[in-house]
């Protein structure tokens, strides 16, 4: 007490420099307390607990009565200041170990000394956010970034290098590391490389590829605790304007995710290696750029509804009209591809002119080039195009219908024949010359390819 006392005389007496500031302060305001209301409350925590209201409470020096002096902090001198806090030997005691304790406990849990002191209030996410959060937490485990390598001849050194010539995505299928991506991805690659999640990367090996639906399946040798199958969903059962998720590596950025809605079903591209028609394609505005092929299009339960291929884009970027190869269709071709390399699909074993050819014929259907005498329609009597002995140019048949489906272009064909099964007998109805035949045919499987 008898040093409040003698720093309280100091702030009473008229020598500089206490007298003048707190002689003029306004802030400054004497309040008595009755001595209940303070007697078992130390000085120091009396000044913790009342600093949030601005005021410093300083006990009278004759405390007789139990008063005290209410003032701010800041009217205080530092000198005055750090007395007043520190007067008593057990308030440096307690202020000495609660440093230390504070010190140890950052040492002990290895924080950064600049982020220590931080404090973050706790972000608030909306439910959507959230399950939009959760959906990418647990699905990215399953994409994986795929490196497409081809072997270059430097044209200087002769030597044989590898280089990069492309990249995509891809998803993992099962445990037994089974990953599915597009067809073009791995097309033309010497080798390739497999990068999980966790960033380990794994040689790749191909197991079989179905060009005509762009679809691939490799497999890696990685451990099983590594390999997080992606939940398969539905396709069948799809609405436009349902919510979709893209996770995929477009420009080479791994895993990243976009997000967009179902902006049409039942669309109809080309396979970008045979030209051959995918039916039944997702459209979705989900933004898919190049890297994105491969990887998984996702509805909102994180479910695998399609795999995504293409983009319609003047630019080459992506335009807002992406393209998902239905997972009901992936899911068929997969299991074939896994158990028997391939994917064995009917074919009539005819070339047959570009629609715009036969257009400008003025006649509708499927105009036959070329049909070969050991494949499906050479051996049934189907008529190619040919040149006579003078080198002029006679027409061969002209496909119309299959079993009495009106055929008018190629797609058209094949979107029959997908319908069909090897050692199907089909009927194909042509125009030769100036009238119409019917000729059976029975379909064959398509060679094997390398």
């Amino acid at each position: 007490m008898a040093a409040y006392s003698s720093l309280l005389s100091s702030f009473h007496s008229s020598s500089p420099p206490f007298s003048s500031p707190l002689s003029r302060s306004p802030s400054r305001k004497l309040v008595s307390f009755p001595s209940e209301s303070f007697s078992s409350t130390p000085p120091i925590l009396s000044f913790l607990h009342q600093r949030r209201r601005n005021y410093l409470f300083i006990p009278n020096s004759n405390n007789s009565s139990g008063s005290y002096t209410a003032t701010k902090p800041s009217c205080l001198p530092k000198l005055a200041l750090s007395k007043l806090l520190f007067s008593s030997p057990l308030d440096s005691l307690l202020v000495l170990c609660a440093s230390l304790a504070l010190s140890l406990s950052l040492f002990l849990a290895d924080v950064d000394s600049a982020s220590a002191f931080v404090v973050s209030t706790p972000r608030k996410l909306q439910s959507d956010e959230l399950a939009t959060v959760r959906l990418f937490q647990e699905n990215t485990p399953s994409v994986v970034y795929i490196t497409n390598l081809a072997v270059r001849q430097d044209a200087f050194t002769l030597d044989v290098l590898e280089v990069p010539q492309g990249s995509g995505s891809g998803f993992v299928w099962d445990k037994n590391g089974h990953i599915v991506t597009n067809y073009h991805v791995i097309r033309g690659a010497s080798d390739l490389k497999v990068t999980l999640a966790d960033q380990t990367t794994y040689d790749a090996k191909v197991v079989g590829f179905d060009q005509d639906k762009d679809v691939a399946v490799l497999r890696v040798d990685a451990p099983k605790d590594k390999l997080r199958p992606v939940p398969i969903g539905i396709s069948a059962d799809l609405l436009v304007g349902q919510k979709v998720y893209a996770i995929g590596n477009p420009f080479g950025l791994d895993h990243t995710l976009t997000t967009g809605v179902i902006s049409g079903l039942r669309r109809e591209i080309s396979s970008a290696a045979t030209g051959r028609p995918i039916q039944d394609v997702i459209q979705t505005d989900a933004a898919i750029n190049p890297g994105n092929s491969g990887g998984p299009l996702l509805d909102s339960s994180g479910n695998l509804i399609g795999i995504n291929t293409a983009i319609y884009s003047p630019s080459g970027a992506s335009s807002g009209v992406g393209f998902s190869i239905p997972v009901d269709t992936v899911g068929g071709i997969v299991d074939q591809l896994v158990r028997f390399g391939k994917v064995t699909r009917p074919i009539l074993g005819i070339k047959f002119a570009p629609d715009q050819s036969v257009e400008q014929l003025g006649v509708s259907g499927v105009l036959v080039l070329d049909a070969p005498m050991n494949g499906p329609a050479g051996k049934a009597g189907l008529q190619p195009t040919k040149r006579d002995a003078y080198g002029r140019l006679i027409l061969g048949d002209i496909i119309t219908s299959v079993n009495g489906k009106k055929v008018t272009n190629g797609s058209d064909l094949y979107r029959i024949l997908d319908q069909s099964k090897v050692g199907d007998t089909v009927t194909v109805e042509v125009l030769r010359g100036d009238h119409k035949e019917k000729i059976p045919v029975i379909l064959e499987p398509k060679p094997d390819e390398s």
